[in-house]
C-alpha cells in the first residue's frame, strides 16, 4: 500500500511538473517532451519517409496545380497558426489509392492525392490541413507517447503479475487509450476550424466536409468506442457548435 500510493505521488508530481497549455484550446495536457524534442522526432521521420516516396514535384498537369494550391493552403494556415518555432513544410504524395493527411511534430506534411477528389477545392484541404496541423500544434504524438510510458512504467511497478498487467493494459486501452484518442481528433478539429477561420476559408465547409466523408462512409465505420476516432456524424455536430467562434474570426479575415 505505502509503495503504491509512493507510486501515486510521484506520478501525480510528474504530470504537474509536465504538463502544457495548448493554443487555441487553452486546453492542459500531459507531455514529457520537449518541443526541441518534437521537433527532433518529426524532422527525421518525414526525411526518411519523403525519401523513399513518391512525391508530386512539378507544377504541370493537374496534380501539378493540386500541389500548388496544397502549398498555398499550407502558407496561409502556417502564417495564422501561433509560434512555436515550427518549421512549417508539406508535400504531395502521388498516391491515389490513398485517402489521408498527416502533420507530424514540428509541422511536417504529408498529403496524398488519394484524397483530392473529396477535399475537391482549396476550402476543403484547409478543413483537412488544418486539423492536421492542429495535431502537430497541439502536440498529440508526443501526449500520447507520454502516457503509454507512464501507464506502462505505472503498471510494472505495481504488479509483477502478468495477467494483471495484461489485465490493466486492457482497461487502459477502453477506458483511456481509445476515449484519449478521440479527444485529440475532436481538438485537432477544434484547432484546424479556427485556422482555416483566420486563413480566410469558410469554416462552414468543415461541417459540409465531414457531411460528405459520413456519405462516403456509408455507415460502415468502426462503432465509435472502439475506435480512436470519433464517427463523422459526431465530428459535424462539435463543429457546428464550434461555429460561432470561427465565424467571427472568418468575418474579420475574409478576403
Amino acid at each position: 500500500m505505502k509503495s503504491l500510493l509512493l507510486l501515486s505521488a510521484l506520478a501525480a508530481s510528474l504530470m504537474l511538473s509536465s504538463c502544457i497549455t495548448t493554443p487555441i484550446t487553452g486546453t492542459s495536457a500531459f507531455n514529457m517532451f520537449s518541443p526541441e524534442e518534437d521537433c527532433e522526432l518529426g524532422t527525421e521521420a518525414y526525411s526518411q519517409f519523403t525519401a523513399e516516396a513518391t512525391l508530386v514535384t512539378t507544377s504541370f498537369g493537374d496534380k501539378g496545380k493540386w500541389k500548388d494550391t496544397v502549398e498555398k493552403v499550407m502558407s496561409d494556415l502556417a502564417s495564422v497558426a501561433e509560434e512555436q518555432g515550427y518549421a512549417y513544410e508539406v508535400k504531395l504524395i502521388d498516391d491515389d489509392s490513398t485517402v489521408n493527411a498527416w502533420c507530424l511534430p514540428c509541422g511536417k506534411m504529408a498529403v496524398y492525392t488519394g484524397i483530392l477528389p473529396i477535399c475537391k477545392d482549396a476550402t476543403g484541404l484547409a478543413v483537412v490541413m488544418g486539423h492536421e496541423i492542429g495535431h502537430a500544434m497541439a502536440r498529440h504524438g508526443t501526449q500520447r507517447m507520454s502516457l503509454d510510458t507512464a501507464v506502462q512504467t505505472a503498471l510494472s511497478l505495481a504488479t509483477s503479475d502478468e495477467n494483471l498487467q495484461s489485465l490493466g493494459s486492457l482497461a487502459y486501452q477502453y477506458g483511456a487509450a481509445l476515449p484519449f484518442g478521440r479527444n485529440h481528433e475532436l481538438e485537432a478539429d477544434h484547432i484546424g476550424l479556427i485556422l482555416m477561420a483566420r486563413a480566410g476559408y469558410d469554416p462552414r465547409e468543415a461541417v459540409v466536409f465531414w457531411e460528405r466523408m459520413e456519405s462516403l462512409s456509408g455507415g460502415g465505420s468502426t462503432p465509435e468506442w472502439l475506435s480512436t476516432h470519433p464517427s463523422h456524424e459526431t465530428r459535424a455536430k462539435e463543429l457546428e457548435a464550434l461555429l460561432p467562434e470561427a465565424m467571427k474570426s472568418y468575418m474579420a479575415n475574409k478576403p
